[in-house]
């Protein structure tokens, strides 16, 4: 399942998505919206995505998933709109007979969303905002 919503990520209900009796490990990754970057304070962050290309890029990256190993279900949200500090802005998640599969594929999951999916994100604090780069693998 792929989604891109601007509802609330419910991860109990993705997990209750996730889980079956072939799945020996399951893995969750939730990316939540924190409160400081760079010395600032964030007090909201402001997802803006080109939909249809992140759905099209989210099939294809879990079509690699299921390619790469042998995942039973993987799951990947990614909210959009204006979310607060503590919200929870994408999910990954995937089962798999054994739990070392499960975590590639998560891993490789979320690092794929990060470099692939046209997501903007802008960090708003108390006096200002800026938008920031949303891709982790380019910072060291």
């Amino acid at each position: 399942m792929i989604c891109i919503t601007s509802e609330p990520i419910d991860f109990c209900r993705i997990l209750e998505e996730i889980m079956d009796r072939s799945s020996g490990g399951t893995a969750l990754f939730l990316g939540t919206v924190r409160d400081h970057n760079e010395s600032k304070a964030v007090l909201k962050m402001q997802y803006e995505i080109y939909k249809e290309m992140a759905e099209k890029n989210l099939a294809k990256i879990e079509y690699e998933v299921k390619t790469k190993w042998k995942i039973n279900k993987f799951v990947a949200i990614h909210r959009t709109g204006e979310l607060t500090v503590g919200d929870i802005s994408v999910a990954v998640a995937a089962s798999a007979e054994h739990r070392n599969q499960a975590f590639e594929a998560c891993r490789y999951g979320i690092d794929e969303i990060k470099t692939k999916v046209p997501i903007w994100k802008k960090e708003i604090y108390k006096n200002d905002a800026r938008w920031v780069d949303g891709n982790l693998l380019n910072k060291k």
